[in-house]
């Protein structure tokens, strides 16, 4: 009884480092495709529910899928912004026809996505991470004041909403460590929530409309379709997750003192691939492991998958409970900015990061940075400047991610990979001269 409850009380713990990362991605991407409150109800509870299963895949170990190692999935904040790009450009089943697609992708690469790992070294990964989270801050920005359209927006009350929520955040990360920290995120959203109630701020209408139980339903928003454009775009949003959990899985393969195979990180890849599939036709999204998760199995010395499992089957069970899930959807957009402010800004954070060591190596590699970035940001700002070129060649051009992305692989391979000149003209003229 005693190593139940202990268990479960770990398992909550999970559950609650990881809540925040579940529930912001749908509430974002739902408030900026302008859902219904009962629309953004099923997404969220949806995503809540699949991080539960796609947690699982992962944990399990057989022949097929599953890394087995003691590892949370959370829906990937790198595909946020591709996702309200595509919703803005081509709908919503578009969204899902790309997720389902890119993630068949992955299945069918898994078992040699190891080989083209080096076409993803820091440098490039960085540099698309870098990109993704800088064209999330004006997602961001245009929420504090309110949200697009807002008739009260750039408001005193919305703005001190906002700034408020990020100052607690920041409160909280600057005086605490360990687990208050890493819930920081939420522990701002639930303060910011809390003063709006007391200003008027909050509906409750959702919740109160919101059913006891539901079902999940398949194709909820609609008969996915598919856009190459999307899908090319979703496909390389799925390649940066994966190299990601490699690194997650390597730095739990130590905690837990398992040796990693080629077959164990195939079948993580295949896991991460099969659950954006269900996720795709359940109108949920692309899932990848959470870091902050491994730092509570490193601060608690426990590194038992039964604790994982718990807490896969909370997440489970909270997704059949749409109030739950509606309590998420009265927080206020400006208080909802705030928090992103800090969330966006550290992925712009994790990409420099990235980034800080491979710049310093080569002035090659700054010029891959320089020009992914100014690419990937240029085509997000002005959007038509490739409108009069083929439609053929518009999919690799007309979203900043992807001209951003393909710019940094390129270049990569020109700088990096191709065999470097053993002679420069310089060398040549002067062996000619003497």
């Amino acid at each position: 009884m005693k190593n139940g409850l202990k268990a479960t009380t770990l398992g909550i713990q999970h559950l609650l480092a990881m809540y925040a990362g579940a529930i912001i991605v749908p509430l974002i991407i739902g408030s900026s495709l302008g859902l219904t409150s009962e629309q953004l109800t099923y997404l969220v509870s949806i995503d809540i529910l699949m991080c539960g299963i796609a947690t699982l895949l992962q944990i399990m170990h057989n022949r097929f899928v599953g890394i087995g190692l003691p590892v949370v999935l959370g829906c990937t904040f790198t595909a946020v912004g591709p996702i309200i790009a595509i919703g803005s450009q081509y709908g919503i089943t578009a969204i899902y026809g790309s997720i389902i697609m890119s993630g068949l992708i992955i299945v069918f690469i898994s078992g040699f996505f190891g080989k083209l790992v080096k076409f993803f070294p820091p440098v490039v990964t960085g540099s698309v991470v870098t990109i993704i989270g800088i064209t999330l801050i004006p997602v961001a920005i245009t929420n504090m004041g309110g949200g697009q359209g807002a008739s009260d927006f750039g408001s005193f009350t919305n703005i001190a909403l906002a700034f408020g929520t990020l100052a607690v955040i920041l409160l909280i990360y600057r005086l605490f460590t360990g687990f208050i920290r890493s819930i920081s995120i939420l522990l701002g959203i639930v303060f910011g929530t809390v003063v709006a109630m007391l200003l008027g701020k909050v509906d409750f209408t959702p919740v109160t409309d919101a059913a006891v139980l539901h079902l999940v339903q398949p194709f909820y928003f609609g008969v996915p379709t598919f856009e190459w454009s999307a899908i090319l775009t979703m496909t390389l949003v799925a390649m940066v997750s994966l190299v990601e959990s490699t690194g997650v899985y390597f730095a739990l393969s130590d905690i837990c003192e398992k040796e990693l195979s080629k077959e164990d990180l195939a079948q993580g890849y295949r896991a991460e691939g099969l659950a954006s599939v269900i996720g795709g036709i359940f109108n949920a999204f692309p899932y990848t492991t959470f870091s902050q998760n491994v730092g509570l199995i490193q601060m608690s010395g426990v590194r038992s998958r039964k604790i994982i499992l718990i807490t896969g089957l909370m997440l489970i069970g909270l997704g059949f409970l749409p109030k739950v899930a509606a309590v998420t959807t009265i927080i206020p957009t400006s208080v909802l900015g705030g928090a992103m402010v800090a969330m966006f800004g550290m992925v712009v954070s994790q990409g420099i990061k990235m980034l800080s060591g491979t710049i310093s190596q080569s002035q090659e590699n700054s010029m891959i940075v320089a020009c992914s970035v100014g690419i990937g940001l240029g085509v997000s700002v002005v959007p038509d400047l490739f409108s009069h070129l083929p439609e053929s060649v518009q999919i690799l051009t007309s979203n900043g991610i992807v001209a951003g992305s393909l710019t940094a692989i390129v270049l990569n391979i020109l700088f990096n990979m191709l065999p470097a000149r053993k002679k420069n003209n310089k060398t040549v003229l002067l062996k000619q001269e003497a």
